[in-house]
């Protein structure tokens, strides 16, 4: 296993680190009921995906 041979310098560490941004969540709009929902997910206001419905995906009042 390779280990460091010198301490890494805080510029260094820094600017490695800095490329560990996060990256927005991707949405697109139900062809339902035209809400923002994840791509690959069933709409969380409809409960629709792919022509189908699923009530299970449907967010209740108590889901937040």
């Amino acid at each position: 296993m390779a280990v460091p041979k010198r301490k890494m310098s805080r510029s260094n560490t820094r600017s490695r680190r800095a490329n560990w941004k996060a990256t927005p969540v991707a949405t697109a709009a139900c062809p339902q009921c035209s809400a923002l929902k994840q791509p690959h997910m069933a709409c969380p206001s409809c409960g629709s995906y792919a022509g189908r419905h699923y009530s299970s995906a449907e967010r209740s009042e108590h889901q937040g």
